[in-house]
């Protein structure tokens, strides 16, 4: 809201002082006015105008209320709750339509790639199952399937 600007001194120099040649350096940007040095009583000498707007006891309190609302963290409520919230859904709309029209926008690249994507989700889960079958059968059936891969090893052995 507020801003200041720093100013540099007049007195420093922008470079450094043991250079010999002072008169290349710019000491003022602007020409000083004539009434600084003289006291001439002729001379008007310029005044700040009056804002007529900061100096009403309104604009004042109002600041003042502002200022104090932005200490506490308080923003002020300028809208009714209602259009607050015919807003919120409205830019709720707004979103849902963009997302929409990016899945239909989807290029056929993109479509493979959910389709391979969908069925690499879909063969982890069947591996999944297959290895909670197995953990929670009983001992006999697993010691039947491993006594049945020895007998089919056996037999490729032996054919060999």
């Amino acid at each position: 809201m507020f801003c200041r600007v720093m100013k540099r001194p007049r007195d420093i120099p922008l470079e450094d002082p043991d250079l010999k040649d002072t008169y290349l350096i710019p000491r003022n940007i602007m020409a000083e006015p004539d009434y600084i040095e003289d006291d001439n009583p002729e001379l008007i000498r310029p005044q700040k105008l009056v804002n007529p707007v900061k100096t009403s006891r309104n604009h004042q309190d109002l600041h003042r209320e502002l200022l104090m609302n932005q200490k506490r963290g308080l923003a002020p409520q300028n809208k009714p709750e209602l259009q607050k919230v015919m807003e919120k859904r409205k830019r709720d709309q707004v979103i849902k339509q963009k997302e929409e029209e990016a899945q239909k926008n989807k290029s056929d690249l993109e479509i493979e790639l959910l389709k391979r994507q969908q069925k690499l989700e879909q063969l982890e889960l069947e591996k999944q199952k297959l290895q909670e079958e197995q953990e929670n059968a009983p001992e006999f059936v697993k010691v039947k399937g491993n006594l049945r891969r020895t007998g089919q090893e056996v037999a490729q052995a032996q054919e060999s």
